[in-house]
């Protein structure tokens, strides 16, 4: 049975610990909505993206009182995919927020592979963060490989080859398109994600739905450290 068709269909899935848990959908979801809405937790990241640009002294965080608020369970106002890349740090970039705000899945060119998946859907029917932001960023490594695949068909080593695949229908779609090719492609791999997200994953579909989540894409800029919003 799906979650289209029934409104209180139960996901019996394990948290983090073993425990088993089964509580309706939209029962958890309603709970996540009273402490924050999605649009809420986007103006939340807008604003402490402004704060990383102009006053990034005001980022340090008490991480010590952080940890120990944190240690027995964490509610995350907002869930992360974004790229691998070292320069990328999303706790920092949105203003330096604290431990337990940010639920945050990495990967080389922020692709939403099956566990990525999981836990985007984890992060929004069990932990109930209302807001999943794809963020890609300026000279994105795996996207500028996967433009050399779209452009040259260069054979890429080991693991790498597959990874970068996932990458290339985002690279062929902005091929000779004015601008950058390889920024265009980091923009277009970040919306065909979001878009990927929103239709493979019932939960999350659901979800948005009912108003509980909301999907967006993005694009980090690596020189000024702003993030710009694209959906």
């Amino acid at each position: 049975m799906s979650c289209a068709a029934a409104a209180f269909c139960r996901f019996p899935l394990p948290d983090w610990s073993g425990r088993v848990w089964s509580v309706p959908v939209f029962q958890r979801a309603a709970r996540a909505a009273d402490a924050i809405s999605p649009d809420e937790a986007l103006a939340r990241l807008k604003a402490g993206n402004q704060k990383f640009i102009n006053a990034p002294q005001l980022c340090e965080s008490d991480m010590a009182k952080q940890r120990a608020g944190v240690a027995k369970g964490q509610a995350p106002w907002a869930t992360i995919l974004t790229c691998a890349d070292s320069r990328v740090a999303p706790e920092l970039l949105f203003g330096g927020v604290g431990l337990g705000e940010l639920f945050v899945a990495r990967n080389a060119g922020n692709m939403a592979d099956t566990a990525t998946m999981g836990t985007i859907e984890y992060g929004a029917e069990h932990l109930h963060s209302p807001l999943v932001v794809v963020l890609g960023h300026q000279n994105c490594g795996a996207v500028q490989a996967a433009c050399e695949v779209a452009d040259k068909g260069t054979k890429l080593p080991g693991s790498i080859g597959p990874m970068v695949a996932a990458i290339v229908p985002a690279a062929k779609a902005v091929k000779g398109k004015p601008g950058d090719y390889v920024d265009n492609a980091v923009r277009e791999n970040a919306k065909r994600t979001a878009a990927k997200i929103v239709k493979e994953s019932e939960i999350v579909s659901e979800l948005i739905h009912h108003g509980k989540v909301k999907v967006v894409y993005a694009r980090y800029d690596l020189n000024t450290g702003a993030v710009d919003f694209l959906s």
